[in-house]
């Protein structure tokens, strides 16, 4: 029992007459149908399967099995001995017909010039991909690659399919060697490019439109390039226009000058960040300072500063904290209370010996939180009211105070 596989022949054939020759219960509780010939390309090669339909089923994969083609259906009542019209999704076949045949020129292009070998190919839901041999890539080399691919779409040469056995592949030219033996299907492309394949491609290179890379990155030490070509590409170029239109509109800018404009842009926000950092900074001092002199002293002149803040975020809470313990004789007890939560940032200076990562376990443990850091500094939290946190800070600055003085 075999498939005869009409696509070898005609990728371009979208209708045809088949017989059921078996119908399979799938695993997952599909079924599978068998015909005895059929125009659905299974998935394979790096290009994914056609959909579709069978009469009324819908053909939502097709899997290669051999000698066989199972075509994975939904809905439908299909019957061994059964005659059925099949009918492929024209969009999804042309579009992989593309960026298949794109594959081929590109592949070449990058070996013609390069003598980089493809070792991988996939079509993904969006782009392909190509993993070539490429070891000093640049955007030169790729940008090369590109326009020799692209003359040669443009030249509209003829691609013609070919058989031969295993015997005369010697007496070929061909870009990559084959992995089977038998009989092989050859794809040519005239006076460019012949390799052994079992996919759909067009039938002349100009329906390939145009390839374009979309980018390119080092991965698995080969070059892995992502590129477009046909109805994806225009698809990408119009999402590509529109952004590009939108961020004009927003910098008041022609297009061409968006990256300009964009450079000036972000360099403006890492000043103005800076300066914030710098007026946070400038704040927590400031704060720390008032804290501190409104704080309970103990015995050696060590200062206590037990806080509970409001809307604070995280990041202010340490900085005031550290800003406090920045200061001679410091113990900094901070809180931040928002819904049910606290934060908690405690802090001593150098000069102080309080095991501050010791104590934010015990506070965290009372509350139910987590925490814990270093002697000098820890962060944590949990859940509790406002009330019960101002009790938990005052508790803690009480110890701390009927601590006996450091010697």
């Amino acid at each position: 029992m075999k498939t005869a596989r009409l696509y070898y022949d005609d990728s371009r054939l979208l209708e045809f007459e088949a017989c059921v020759i078996e119908v399979r219960e799938m695993g997952d509780g599909g079924k599978a149908v068998v015909l005895d010939r059929t125009a659905f390309y299974p998935t394979g090669g790096g290009q994914p399967s056609d959909v579709g339909t069978l009469d009324d089923a819908r053909v939502i994969e097709c899997i290669d099995e051999e000698d066989l083609v199972l075509h994975v259906v939904q809905g439908g009542d299909l019957l061994p001995g059964q005659q059925v019209v099949g009918r492929v999704d024209r969009a999804r076949r042309l579009e992989h017909m593309q960026q298949h045949t794109a594959q081929h020129i590109l592949s070449q292009s990058l070996w013609r010039l390069f003598s980089a070998e493809t070792r991988g190919f996939r079509i993904m839901d969006r782009f392909s991909e190509i993993d070539v041999a490429l070891d000093q890539p640049t955007n030169e080399r790729i940008a090369q690659a590109v326009e020799l691919a692209n003359e040669i779409v443009w030249q509209d040469r003829p691609i013609k399919i070919g058989y031969v056995s295993s015997d005369e592949v010697s007496r070929l030219a061909l870009r990559r060697e084959p992995t089977r033996s038998g009989t092989l299907r050859i794809v040519e492309i005239e006076g460019f490019d012949a390799t052994p394949c079992g996919g759909t491609h067009a039938r002349r290179t100009g329906e390939v439109g145009i390839i374009l890379v979309r980018s390119w990155e080092r991965a698995k030490r080969m070059t892995r390039v992502r590129f477009v070509a046909g109805v994806r590409a225009l698809r990408d170029y119009e999402i590509l226009n529109r952004a590009a239109e939108r961020v004009a509109l927003m910098l008041s800018s022609e297009r061409e000058m968006i990256a300009h404009r964009l450079e000036r842009w972000i360099e403006e926000q890492r000043e103005l960040a800076k300066r914030v950092r710098e007026l946070e900074e400038q704040r927590a001092k400031w704060e720390a300072h008032s804290l501190c002199e409104r704080a309970s002293a103990r015995a050696d002149g060590a200062r206590i500063v037990a806080h509970l803040l409001r809307d604070e975020d995280a990041e202010a809470l340490k900085r005031l904290a550290l800003a406090a313990a920045s200061r001679p004789l410091t113990v900094a007890l901070l809180a931040v209370h928002e819904g049910e939560s606290v934060r908690l940032a405690f802090a001593r200076s150098a000069d102080l010996s309080e095991d501050m990562g010791a104590l934010m376990r015990r506070a965290c443990a009372q509350i139910g939180g987590r925490g814990g850091g270093r002697t000098e500094f820890a962060q944590g939290g949990g859940k509790c009211t406002a009330e019960e946190a101002q009790n938990l800070l005052e508790s803690l600055a009480r110890e701390l105070i009927a601590q006996r003085p450091n010697c």
